[in-house]
């Protein structure tokens, strides 16, 4: 690739099927209402819940408005770690742009992707460095997706809880430890990339007749090209991004465990850390079940089901993750939006003064 085409701005149209967009979007919503309308009420208790909400003293909700804060300021660090010169109100801007069409948009998750890498041009990003901090911010999300519930399950067998789930454990290590090995294979040489494409070739042929988008589809090509991109970022960067991306999910769990302990009351004896981390982490695995967005609703089911098993009341558990919830999704929309607005009038501006130069008449 030349270097013009290298520092290039980001150019992307979202190109979304709205037929389809619209039937997930449907499917989502009516999941959603399933579960909070049927699913949570048979294992928590929204009028012990709204009890409990009652007796929560100011500090107590000090104390959860403050762990949201330091949420979302946290929640700005990503971007900035997967994209050298960007700096921090930018990179919040991208990531809760992007959280609020994914998760306020039905289906909206390309259509968040495109926006991302407009955003990313208006700040001068090269295409390559774009699409390179995108894709890094999405799979150490997933990374951190996979490996919550692994630690989920230790922590819940070490406090007493319910190991039903325990399955997923073994499961999401395998999966987990299976990318990071064809991330760092791939990453480690181009000749190792180009074998793993073949290999993939191999694995698909038998299906090219059969699936008309794999038909002429190569692997070489696109995983050679996705190391070129992703070598120097993962190699000088990768525990930036690491530190950025636990961090989120760290934060946000700390807005559960204080709504929680200032439910059941900071004087009285309380459910222990490791208990609720071990619920908080193992129902992140509902995440990767791409029914609704930011797994709404099917995390909060199995989150209360959870906390339950390490002791928690009903009422208690629905109160706690009802808090959280809205506490960890309601300020990021509103601030998603905000970021939204500014960033259209930046562009627009950006825009504007560029376009005397591109109308300007042919001699």
């Amino acid at each position: 690739m030349s270097e013009p085409e290298a520092n290039a701005p980001v150019n992307v149209t979202a190109k979304l099927d709205k037929k389809k967009s619209i039937i997930l979007g449907v499917i989502g919503l009516v999941v959603i209402v399933i579960i909070f309308w049927k699913v949570i009420p048979q294992i928590g208790s929204y009028s012990d819940a709204l009890a409990a909400l009652k007796e929560m003293g100011v500090w107590a909700l000090l104390l959860v408005a403050v762990a949201v804060v330091v949420y979302l300021i946290v929640y700005g660090f990503p971007f900035m770690a997967a994209t050298p010169g960007l700096k921090y109100w930018p990179s919040q801007q991208v990531n809760q742009a992007a959280f609020a069409i994914s998760n306020g948009v039905p289906a909206g998750g390309a259509f968040g992707l495109a926006v991302q890498y407009a955003m990313l041009s208006t700040y001068n990003v090269p295409g390559t460095v774009a699409t390179s901090a995108i894709t890094a911010v999405g799979l150490w999300s997933m990374f951190v997706s996979l490996g919550l519930p692994v630690l989920g399950v230790a922590a819940l067998s070490a406090s007493g809880g319910n190991l039903s789930y325990a399955w997923v454990a073994p499961v999401g290590f395998a999966i987990l430890l299976a990318m990071i090995v064809l991330l760092v294979l791939i990453v480690r040489s181009e000749k190792l990339a180009m074998a793993i494409g073949r290999l993939g070739n191999s694995i698909i042929k038998p299906f090219r007749g059969r699936i008309k988008a794999l038909k002429d589809l190569d692997l070489v090509e696109p995983i050679t090209k996705f190391r070129t991109d992703m070598y120097g970022l993962l190699t000088k960067r990768w525990h930036v991004i690491t530190v950025a991306q636990l961090s989120v999910i760290l934060t946000q769990f700390l807005i559960l465990y204080v709504a929680l302990r200032g439910i059941e009351g900071w004087d009285q004896p309380g459910t222990s850390m490791l208990a609720v981390f071990g619920a908080f982490a193992t129902s992140q695995i509902m995440l990767m079940v791409p029914i609704t967005p930011g797994g709404l609703g099917t995390v909060d089911a199995l989150m209360i089901s959870l906390l339950q098993s390490v002791g928690v009341s009903a009422g208690d558990a629905t109160a706690a993750d009802l808090v959280w919830r809205a506490a960890s999704y309601v300020p990021q929309i509103i601030i998603g939006i905000i970021a939204l607005v500014t960033w259209f009038k930046k562009a627009n501006e950006r825009f504007a003064a560029v376009k005397p130069a591109d109308e300007a008449p042919a001699t």
